[in-house]
């Protein structure tokens, strides 16, 4: 793809069409501003975390109502990412960019300041919804302002974003619950937002410039609602069937997805036939970099999201850490991660794609790493102890996340920067909620037979697998990485 493809929309002149301005180039102040969008969202899914205890000693919300905290968000946002990008390509990614903030500022303070559990998870779910309006926004800008080593730099900071705020949400989260800041405790974690989504705002307003599709096309109503109907028959009853007992529409559910997601193919496919611009295009799944990094994107997040949940749970009923420590102990993972992130531009220009082999098989080390100091240490486990495993962790998972989210925004034409960002960021946030919903239901399951330590044990060597599955999955990737 050369600069001109990337940096300005087609210059096809006629009498009555003069040649449209080259898209003003991503400052640093503007990519730091569209990265500080990007982290509330990340944050958000991971941050009430090890607040859950606290907001149902608060609301006297009960295990299903807990579930539907962290479910709410996470569906909502997996279900309408891509109709984020879409729009984004439509109206404008900076003007999409700044209702989302705005959005998420405000449904943040309506979960901050909610008085009953089921008002929270109204607000959770759009608040959910306000950060897939956000989130597809910053890659496609990223993509259609930056050129060459500058890109590549700027989707590794992207990358080092969207791993260290997923640990740092937990961090925070633990902090501020701890803090109790003027008596808030658990509000806090939604309230932070608040400030920041203001200071995102103003920035953005200043530094961000505004890109679009230059041939947008409406919002693709049938696969938007099949789209739709496919994630929730798959993700709710993973995430709400545990804990609602499951009841007879947990079983039922499941069944309905592969109808959804066969005929959501099928209406995508005709839809391109027709000439129609579909939701997810087909044609992006033929580009080699789009389909190999998206198969590596899901189980390693599937990985991450049921490691994140595990962790949080087993570090506070089992070794009875309180928020703060729990969420401090993932700090090693947090400051390795990003440092790997910086590294890696350099590494895969020299490497390829032998850098996510090599990221794959640390993370792997990380894990069993764990597995060994829960197994010997039990249940005198400091988080000194876990510092080093957690590092190690943390460096190979920031090898690999950055270097998967450029091999896929690679080959994708400036024009469909928005939705090809908003289906790469449906995978990821996919494969987090079942990862929260399988190894942590595995999780759940093994506890009350085998105890907090063995269960914690095996819901690890269940990630290892998942590793194992990314290495083999990595000899697809492209050799070299643009």
């Amino acid at each position: 793809m050369s600069d001109t493809q990337v940096r300005t929309v087609p210059t096809r002149t006629t009498a009555s069409a003069p040649p449209r301005p080259a898209t003003p180039a991503l400052t640093t102040l503007g990519l730091i501003t569209v990265l500080l969008g990007a982290a509330l969202p990340m944050i958000d899914f991971f941050i009430v975390n090890v607040a859950l205890p606290t907001i149902d000693r608060d609301l006297r919300a009960g295990p299903a109502l807990l579930e539907m905290v962290v479910a709410g968000y996470g569906v909502a946002y997996a279900v309408l990412l891509v109709v984020g990008g879409r729009l984004g390509d439509m109206v404008g990614r900076r003007r999409l960019y700044l209702w989302g903030l705005a959005a998420f500022g405000l449904t943040s303070l309506a979960c901050g300041l909610a008085p009953d559990a089921w008002t929270l998870v109204a607000a959770r779910v759009a608040q959910g919804a306000a950060a897939a309006l956000l989130l597809p926004q910053v890659l496609a800008t990223i993509q259609s302002t930056t050129t060459g080593a500058r890109r590549a730099k700027a989707v590794s900071l992207y990358g080092g974003t969207a791993g260290v705020a997923s640990a740092v949400g937990q961090v925070l989260g633990g902090l501020l619950v701890a803090a109790d800041l003027a008596g808030t405790g658990w509000r806090a974690v939604f309230l932070v937002n608040v400030p920041v989504a203001a200071v995102a705002l103003l920035l953005a307003l200043r530094t961000v410039p505004e890109t679009r599709s230059p041939h947008p096309t409406r919002v693709d109503g049938p696969g938007t609602a099949l789209l739709a109907v496919a994630l929730v028959s798959l993700l709710l009853p993973l995430t709400e069937g545990r804990a609602a007992g499951w009841p007879l529409w947990s079983w039922l559910l499941p069944v309905v997805f592969p109808f959804a997601a066969a005929a959501f193919v099928v209406v995508e496919r005709r839809a391109e036939r027709a000439g129609r611009t579909p939701l997810v295009p087909p044609s992006l799944l033929r580009l080699s970099s789009v389909r190999s990094g998206l198969a590596v994107i899901l189980p390693f997040s599937l990985g991450f999201g049921g490691f994140m949940f595990v962790l949080a749970v087993a570090l506070q009923d089992g070794l009875r850490y309180g928020p703060l420590a729990a969420g401090l102990s993932l700090a090693p993972l947090c400051v390795a991660f990003f440092f790997a992130s910086l590294a890696g531009p350099r590494l895969v220009a020299r490497f390829g794609r032998r850098v996510v082999l090599a990221g794959s098989l640390i993370q792997g080390a990380g894990l069993l790493a764990l597995a060994l100091i829960f197994r010997t240490q039990w249940p005198d486990v400091s988080s000194v102890a876990l510092a080093g495993a957690m590092a190690l962790l943390g460096v190979g998972q920031g090898l690999v996340l950055p270097i998967l989210l450029r091999i896929v925004l690679s080959e994708l034409p400036a024009a469909q920067a928005g939705v090809g960002s908003g289906a790469m960021v449906t995978t990821q946030q996919a494969g987090l909620a079942l990862g929260v919903a399988t190894l942590g239901t595995l999780f759940l399951a093994l506890l009350p037979s085998l105890g907090v330590r063995d269960a914690l044990i095996i819901a690890l060597l269940a990630q290892v697998a998942t590793v194992v599955l990314n290495v083999a999955l990595t000899f697809r990737l492209p050799r070299t990485v643009r």
